[in-house]
């Protein structure tokens, strides 16, 4: 019989080897799922909420001078974008997005910062509310319709600001070094 000799401090491959790397701390883990399934659950809530209230004859509620509640669909990308081109055509979008919002979940598993995993996890969580959309009803539901002066932006909805918090968030920490209490991956976890 052949033994195999383990290299010291070796924990294992595949799966298990990966998640004793990634999450030593079921600190950062509790943080990513929360921040990715809090981000999922409030975006399909509201848009449940939008689809409900707002498919009545005007599909509009004026909220302020500038910010209505206007139900919308889009079958593009950001704002739009490419609607023409996958609105028959959603499943290249879907397989693409789901990968992105995939390597974006390891990704926040594998950071050092608790913040800057919570970002990361505020992006998937929010690329996965749009990707359950074009799933269940071929287009994202959109929304919230922010104008001035006759200038409306593209309407968006929750998972879309979840994206753009977590990648503004993710730009800001790039200019804050770590913090000296900041919960390192491993370190805290490993000490007790």
């Amino acid at each position: 019989m052949t033994h195999v000799k383990k290299q010291p401090g070796y924990r294992g491959g595949g799966i298990a080897h990966f998640f004793s790397q990634c999450c030593a701390g079921s600190t950062l883990l509790l943080v990513v799922m929360s921040a990715l399934l809090g981000a999922v659950i409030l975006d399909q809530a509201t848009k449940f909420a939008a689809l409900t209230f707002l498919s009545a004859p005007s599909y509009k509620i004026e909220v302020t001078p500038f910010f209505n509640l206007r139900l919308g669909f889009n079958t593009g990308v950001s704002f739009g974008v490419l609607g023409d081109v996958f609105s028959n055509q959603q499943w290249p979008l879907i397989a693409t997005t789901t990968a992105i919002a995939v390597a974006f979940t390891f990704w926040a598993l594998r950071v050092n910062r608790l913040l800057e995993a919570a970002a990361i996890a505020l992006i998937a969580g929010g690329a996965f509310g749009n990707i359950i959309d074009r799933i269940r009803q071929g287009a994202v539901t959109d929304f919230l319709d922010f104008h001035a002066m006759g200038w409306h932006w593209p309407a968006f909805n929750l998972a879309d600001a979840f994206i753009f918090i977590g990648a503004a968030s993710l730009v800001i920490f790039s200019f804050i070094p770590p913090a000296m209490n900041e919960t390192e991956r491993g370190e805290t976890e490993n000490e007790s």
